[in-house]
Order: C-alpha cells, then structure tokens, then sequence
C-alpha cells in the first residue's frame, strides 16, 4: 500500500480539482475533466514511477468501487427493469460488433487475431473483454496491445462526442443513457460520457452497461467453442473465474440492501458524493495512461477496423432504439 500511496494522492488532488471544475461548469461534468486531466498529466509533465502503482489502482479498482457505491443509491427493481428493457439492444449490437469488424478486418487485410480482439472489446467491455479474450485466441503481446489501444482512443473520442450528439438530438435521460450504455464499449468511457450528460442519464448507462458486462461470460465460452472447434484442443490458461466481473455482483447486492433497508437522505447523498469522487479518482488514473505515442503505434488498419465497427454499433444501437423496440 505504501508505493500506492502518492499515485492515490495525486489521483485524488485531480478528482478534486476535476470536482471543482465540474460544479462550474456542469455541462461538460467531473467525469470527462478527470480523464482530461490525466491525459494533460501524462503527456506534459508525465507519469513518473513512483506514481504508477497509485495511478493504475485507481483506474481499475476505484471505479470498481466507485460502481457499487451507487447501487446503495438505486433500487434493484429499478436497476432490473432498466437491465431487462436494454437487453435485446445490447445482445444485437454485440452481435453486429462481431459481424462488422471480422469483415472489415479481413476486407482490410488485417492479420492475426486483431480483428477479433478490436470486435470482442468493441462489443462487451473493451479491454477487460479484450483481456479475456487473448488466452482463448493464444493471441500476441502485441495483438493485445494493439486492440486496446485502438479500442482506448474511441473510449476517449466517445465520452467527448456522444454527450454532443445527445443534446443535438434532443434525447431525453433514458434515452441516452441507453445509447451510450450499449454503444460505448469501455465502463469508465460509460460513467465519463452518462454523467456528462446528466445524473439521471448517468445512472442509467452504467446499469445498461453493467448488464452489456456480463455478456463476457457467454461471449467468451462461445468463443472458447469455436477455437476449441477449430484447434481440437483446449486452452488450458483461460479462467472464468479470473475475469468475471464480480464487482457487479456487489453492485447488486448493495442495490438490494437499499431495497430492503431505507438509509437516511444524508447517508444516501454522502454515498453518491464518495461515488462520484472515486469515479473522478478513477478516470484520471485512466487518463494519465493516454499517450499520443500510444494511438500512434496502433497503425492504420486496426484504428479503421474500430472506427467502422464503433460506428455500426452506434447507429444500429440508434435504429433499434428509435425503430424497432
């Protein structure tokens, strides 16, 4: 704990100030002055070791943290209701994912498993997704690095733009936060763009993308099939168990204490105001990992693999949401 020490505080002096900036200008929010922060950090001064440990621990476990918090915030039958409605959106535009990057991948005449991984984090939770994905494949260090890379620079662009785009079309709450929750692939990219918009729009994506989560399960043991199908033999390194998402366990069972228990008012808003700080924690943590070297390296063809792919998933998640369901 003492190497965290000084990245955590740093963290937490940013979030501060990314809180501050916030409150006066609410329109853009905490979330995306935090991830921006971080960035500016990293590619001025820059990340020095000693800060690393700090900095890396919150942008994984903090948001973690940060997530089942806010489900002593919400009912669990609003969180249930809001996951079931997402649900069919959620499995088809995973499905058109999968479909639109392994053809314009091979159209593009990208190699190896790259276009697999930029799909699988495109469709689920970007580089957990990712992560979870590489063992099944036997993919390469540099495959990995490559997907979420391409991946991460889409994150960044979405949480900017989505938030734009919802008050230009005129989308209520809901509406956007179950756009953002099914289009953007990364949770921290979800939390930054939701509550950028709005509270209740914040809210709500990050329940949609907590259900779009658990899709890693099936995903990855479909996935676990068809390479088992087409090498006749299992990987043996690949564990359910490693990269399950379990703090969406917790969010659940801390939405359901709140349905079952009713906290003072003052408890609830000083759970939802340390939500929001471990968040911002969170998101700077993230953003000091931004690089321009880092989207540099990713190349061409896999950065127009996810472009094209991040596209089809937003709009088909737009046309299923405005004219099919």
């Amino acid at each position: 704990m003492t190497q965290k020490k000084s990245g955590l505080l740093l963290a937490g002096i940013l979030a501060i100030i990314a809180m501050f900036l916030g409150e006066i200008f609410p329109l853009i929010g905490s979330s995306v002055f935090a991830i921006l922060l971080g960035i500016l950090l990293n590619n001025t001064v820059g990340v020095k070791d000693v800060w690393q440990p700090g900095l890396a621990y919150s942008g994984k476990k903090l948001l973690q943290y940060a997530i089942i918090c806010l489900g002593f915030t919400m009912s669990i039958g609003k969180v249930s209701q809001v996951g079931l409605s997402s649900l069919q959106i959620t499995l088809l535009t995973i499905a058109v994912s999968f479909l639109v990057s392994s053809f314009i991948g091979k159209w593009l005449g990208l190699g190896g498993h790259l276009k697999t991984l930029i799909g699988f984090g495109t469709a689920i939770c970007g580089g957990s997704a990712i992560a979870a994905a590489s063992p099944i494949l036997d993919a390469d260090d540099d495959e990995v690095a490559l997907s979420i890379s391409t991946i991460f620079l889409f994150n960044i662009i979405a949480v900017f733009l989505f938030p734009i785009l919802g008050h230009m079309m005129g989308m209520s709450d809901f509406d956007f936060g179950l756009w953002a929750g099914t289009a953007i692939n990364d949770t921290s990219s979800v939390v930054a763009a939701g509550y950028a918009y709005s509270q209740g729009a914040g809210d709500i994506a990050t329940i949609v993308k907590l259900a779009r989560a658990l899709m890693i399960v099936p995903a990855c043991l479909i996935l676990a099939f068809v390479v088992y199908r087409q090498s006749r033999r299992e990987k043996g390194d690949f564990s359910f168990k490693q990269v399950f998402p379990w703090f969406i366990l917790w969010f659940l069972l801390a939405s359901i204490f709140s349905s079952l228990v009713s906290l003072p008012s003052w408890m609830t808003l000083g759970i939802k105001y340390l939500s929001q700080f471990l968040m911002a924690m969170a998101l700077a943590g993230i953003g000091s990992k931004v690089s321009y070297q880092q989207f540099k390296s990713a190349g061409l063809k896999p950065v127009l693999t996810g472009l094209v792919t991040w596209f089809a998933v937003a709009v088909s998640s737009l046309i299923l949401q405005y004219f099919i369901f």
